[in-house]
């Protein structure tokens, strides 16, 4: 009778790990694990080992408040990320993995003329790029948000909001889940537990890793570890121009469905949605300071919750039922990193800030492109490296007032 209710794992228990491997991939979160999914999928190179020093997921892909959208500024970051919501759109029958993707709508609030001008801008830019993204007016905010304060007695007055139809929440545990599930049964190796202490290099390329559990020779190496992009780019001697910071977020106990858009207050720091089980999620900025500690803080929670009763003053019953911390690893242009380095073989995805989570598939599909080929995809070409040095910034900034 025991085995009738006995769980199969959703992947591999795991081995022993094998002296060489074509590809290492440092990093069992979303990043890491699509890009070992597609390298098999799309390329089926499967002699690939994802290596993770403690759980998978347990990084910022745990971490993160899930939403995912691409009414970002520049060309290049809407064109990038609008690509990665169409995976994201389909991801969950690619997968077979119900990952609970649900576009309800995002509305990032404007409270001056000036927010309403960088608002109009944005959506000229969406536009452009076929993405579905407007300006709408305090009439129609009451229409797609009636729960929403407006005022007449208000801190910061709204005057309009960016309205983009296709942004909603998305099951991050799933994700993670659906992705390494997908990449094991492509024949992929998965090591939890296993930190990587060094990365070895001969002749200007690398040639394999030390890890906890011994070494391994391997001819390419993928740096896909978020917060920790910088420690791990040095381990290769590949100085990356990263600051480390925190980003906060707590969660209130389950109450009736109540919110179904996401909204978002640059000017008020803040952005509020209802996750699946009932939960009003709450996060803000990161925190100007850098740190690897992820302790929670109470300033933190207690404007939060201001600004949030400000919008929601319904809200204030609901007890707070948690409260985390991630890390963000921010670029000095608020855009990632991603493609090759000056040591060959030694290939990163950093600098993600806040955007990490809402760019996996397309993260995975791009540089699963690269290994595969030898050849930068043209959609992240942007975004090499080498930009910091040619002075080729792409700034992000108008699109991340607020972190998320």
């Amino acid at each position: 009778m025991k085995d009738i209710f006995r769980v199969s794992r959703m992947w591999r228990p795991r081995g022993e790990l094998k002296k060489r491997y074509d590809v290492v991939v440092i990093g069992g979160g979303s990043h890491g694990l699509a890009t070992a999914y597609y390298l098999a999928k799309n390329h089926g190179v499967k002699d690939v080992a994802v290596l993770e020093k403690s759980y998978i997921g347990s990084g910022a892909s745990g971490r993160n408040t899930t939403i995912i959208r691409s009414n970002y500024r520049t060309p290049e970051g809407a064109a990038f990320y609008s690509r990665s919501v169409k995976l994201y759109e389909q991801l969950s029958a690619d997968l077979d993995f119900n990952l609970m993707f649900s576009q309800h709508g995002h509305l990032t609030l404007a409270h001056s003329e000036r927010a309403m001008v960088t608002m109009q801008e944005r959506a000229e830019v969406n536009q452009l790029l076929g993405i579905d993204s407007r300006v709408v007016y305090p009439e129609e905010i009451a229409r797609l948000c009636p729960q929403i304060n407006l005022g007449p007695r208000q801190t910061w007055p709204i005057q309009g909001a960016l309205y983009h139809a296709p942004g909603g929440i998305i099951r991050h545990d799933a994700v993670v889940w659906g992705f390494a599930r997908g990449a094991d049964r492509a024949g992929i190796e998965i090591h939890p537990d296993t930190e990587v202490t060094g990365i070895e290099r001969s002749g200007g390329r690398v040639t394999g890793v030390r890890t906890t559990r011994g070494d391994v020779a391997c001819g390419t190496v993928i740096n896909a570890t978020a917060g920790w992009s910088t420690l791990v780019g040095d381990l290769a001697g590949v100085p990356l121009p990263i600051t480390t910071h925190i980003l906060q977020a707590f969660v209130t106990e389950p109450i009736k469905p109540f919110l179904d858009v996401i909204i978002v207050s640059s000017q008020m720091h803040v952005y509020i949605s209802q996750t699946d089980r009932g939960e009003i999620l709450i996060g803000a900025e990161i925190e100007p300071y850098t740190t690897y500690r992820t302790t929670s803080t109470f300033p933190f929670l207690e404007y939060s919750a201001r600004h949030t009763l400000e919008l929601f003053p319904q809200l204030e019953p609901a007890k707070v039922l948690r409260q985390w911390t991630g890390l963000c690893d921010l670029s000095p242009d608020y855009s990632p990193i991603l493609g090759v380095t000056e040591v060959d073989g030694f290939l990163i995805s950093c600098g993600w800030g806040t955007y990490g989570f809402k760019a996996a598939p397309i993260v995975g599909t791009t540089l699963a492109e690269l290994v595969a080929t030898g050849r930068t995809p043209d959609l992240i070409a942007p975004f090499a490296l080498e930009r910091f040095y040619t002075d080729t910034l792409v700034s992000e900034l108008a699109a991340a007032a607020v972190s998320h």
